[in-house]
């Protein structure tokens, strides 16, 4: 499986964000705070950069970790809270991203950690790797695309932090240090001598930062592209600073930044940014240089106007692409066929642009995939509607879509008016759900409703496709909604959950979708324990990331189980995280082949070309399947 990133670094000059430190000194954190730490103490204002460089034209936004190691956190008392720092600041960039809903890759920034190594200095390599060590399994369990180490004057310490970092996971990796006047590091060495040295190490890409400005990148990258074919990075300083009232300020326009971007491309650049000083408008800049040019690669346009994703109104239901004539089209017919349906979920954007999820659901539908699944503010966290993401999807993809729908957030009324609506709009599929405590999210004084349960719920959508309302009163003509419930087979109270599903297949729910599953037995003892059922079942598979994630979901998200020794597979994988993850999934589809009407691919961290790959295998896994 091929990174998303190396993909996207292949085709097109990347466009990294500006500074993030001076940006944030500039808008109030105070000079003799931790800087770091504004990811807790200040997220509003981090998370709102992020979006201003994605909004300027980045595809990739460096996480606010620069200096988040136990060493430098230790000059202001925090050198406990590593994990908090970093993984605060992941998810900061990754809501940015998600409200912004473009494609954007997220680079886990890692910085020196301010002391020397020893012979010259107090830190030994074993001390600096531990350090690194720590911060990289945040940043991983966070849900980062690559790793970006930038800043750096020692090669040595560098080796370090790149060589805990191929121990942990098989993410992209690239580097830059920080060049003097005279063309080398602060240890004495050169490009050439870098180059060699960081392609040996494996990096994805090399290159040079924090440099004055421009002119001087482009020297360093000049005689890092004699030395290696590797692609380069450059992210200038915007200029020498000044320092007026007790703040830098910095000389180089965002105009000067954009005319200087073709130049580091031309020198050979594939990912072109800003460092200290740069601003969301000096990033601007350089993404109209690059759309603008014809020497550079092809750059994605990004639509400007949240309307740009409309599409000619539909009030049918969706008929697939792709079927064959006369064959089952939609995910109740497949079903009912015995062909092996593959669902996977794809979370609605936290702002107006759908892109992400669009291009995301585009893959799966390529892939194989039968629907896509649509969370309803999931978490708990307010995101776009269900109803609104199906509509883009089934339009501008032609696959179907299962909206999930809660009973937290509306009354009776809302619901069923909400409901009819989506009907009209062609939406067939809905999986009934009670929905997460709003206390649980980023709403906390928001109450729940809960008018009725998800069995309740169950009974409305019935009511509603027998042409009649909660109330009795006739809609008219009756709705046709296939109706989905979901089951935890590694529910805490397992006789509770029996007697809850029992409830919702009588209810009349048409189809059963479990919770993240790892264990065949687990699944088997379940259902035996149910009894008989005439509806078919869809079984919730989750692809792990690495072992940290699996320790998280296991022992900090309620009603989910890994087997302890799925868990040691994910320990023992070590930096082949992503993909030990993929081969558990697999066998365990491979085990229940046979025993389940398909399975619901839930990717974690919005990776949905994780989930594309297994899409691919269970389809080669059942003969039933059709491309």
């Amino acid at each position: 499986m091929k990174s998303p990133f190396l993909e996207a670094l292949e085709s097109r000059v990347l466009l990294l964000d500006g500074a993030t430190g001076t940006m944030l000194l500039a808008r109030g954190v105070p000079p003799q705070a931790c800087i770091d730490a504004a990811s807790l103490d200040q997220p509003a204002l981090v998370r709102a950069l992020h979006e201003e460089y994605i909004a300027s034209g980045a595809d990739i936004i460096e996480t606010h970790t620069f200096g988040a190691n136990r060493i430098r956190l230790a000059r202001w008392g925090l050198e406990g809270r590593v994990r908090d720092v970093n993984f605060a600041a992941v998810r900061l960039a990754r809501d940015a991203r998600e409200i912004q809903g473009q494609p954007v890759f997220i680079a886990g920034s890692i910085g020196p950690t301010g002391q020397r190594l020893a012979p010259d200095g107090p830190l030994s390599p074993g001390e600096a790797r531990a350090a690194f060590t720590e911060q990289i399994q945040a940043l991983l369990e966070g849900g980062i695309d690559l790793l970006q180490f930038e800043t750096f004057q020692s090669l040595a310490e560098l080796r370090e932090g790149i060589e805990a970092a191929r121990a942990l996971t098989d993410l992209p990796i690239v580097a830059s240090m920080t060049y003097q006047e005279d063309g080398h590091t602060l240890a004495g060495d050169t490009p050439a001598e870098v180059a060699k040295a960081l392609a040996a190490l494996g990096v994805l890409a090399l290159g040079v930062n924090c440099v004055v400005g421009p002119q001087g990148a482009i020297g360093v990258v000049e005689q890092l592209a004699r030395a290696t074919d590797l692609p380069l990075m450059a992210q200038p300083n915007a200029g020498l600073p000044r320092m007026i009232e007790g703040r830098a300020h910095y000389p180089a326009t965002p105009q000067y930044f954009g005319e200087s971007t073709q130049r580091l491309v031309a020198a050979g650049a594939r990912i072109v940014g800003g460092c200290c000083g740069t601003t969301p408008e000096h990033i601007r800049a350089m993404r109209a240089a690059l759309n603008a040019s014809v020497t550079a690669a092809p750059v994605l346009e990004r639509p400007s106007a949240p309307g740009a994703f409309a599409s000619p109104r539909s009030d049918a239901p969706l008929s697939p692409e792709g079927e064959d004539e006369g064959g089952p089209r939609t995910l109740r017919e497949k079903l009912a066929s015995g062909r092996y349906v593959i669902s996977v979920e794809i979370d609605p954007p936290r702002g107006i642009n759908p892109r992400k999820a669009i291009e995301g659901a585009q893959l799966l539908k390529d892939t194989g995939a039968d629907a896509i699944n649509i969370g309803d503010s999931p978490m708990a966290r307010v995101r776009m509607s269900a109803v609104a993401l199906a509509l883009a999807i089934q339009q501008r993809v032609g696959i179907e879509t299962i909206i999930h729908c809660t009973t937290r957030d509306r009354n009776l009324m809302a619901l069923q008016s909400d409901l009819i609506g989506a009907h009209a709009l062609g939406v067939r599929n809905v999986i009934a759900l009670t929905g997460d405590p709003p206390s649980g999210g980023d709403h906390a004084q928001a109450h729940g409703v809960w008018e009725v349960d998800s069995i309740g719920f169950i009974r409305v959508l019935k009511r509603l496709n027998e042409g009649v309302d909660w109330a009795g009163n006739s809609i008219g003509q009756g709705t046709d909604f296939f109706i989905a419930a979901a089951a935890n087979p590694a529910a805490d109270n397992l006789e509770l959950e029996l007697g809850r599903v029992r409830q919702k297949v009588e209810a009349g729910a048409d189809m059963l979708m479990t919770q993240p599953v790892w264990d065949p037995e687990l699944v088997r003892s379940f259902f035996r324990r149910l009894g008989p059922i005439a509806i078919p079942v869809l079984l919730g598979v989750l692809p792990l990331q690495n072992h940290r994630h699996a320790e998280f979901l296991h022992n900090e998200l309620a009603g989910v189980s890994i087997p302890e020794d799925v868990r040691e597979r994910m320990r023992k994988a070590g930096e082949a995280g992503i993909q030990e993850g993929l081969a558990i999934a697999r066998d365990f589809l491979a085990e229940m082949r046979g025993e389940c009407a398909g399975i619901y691919i839930m990717p974690s961290f919005g990776r949905y070309e994780v989930a594309a790959e297994l899409v691919t295998a269970a389809r080669a896994l059942n003969s039933t399947a059709t491309a």
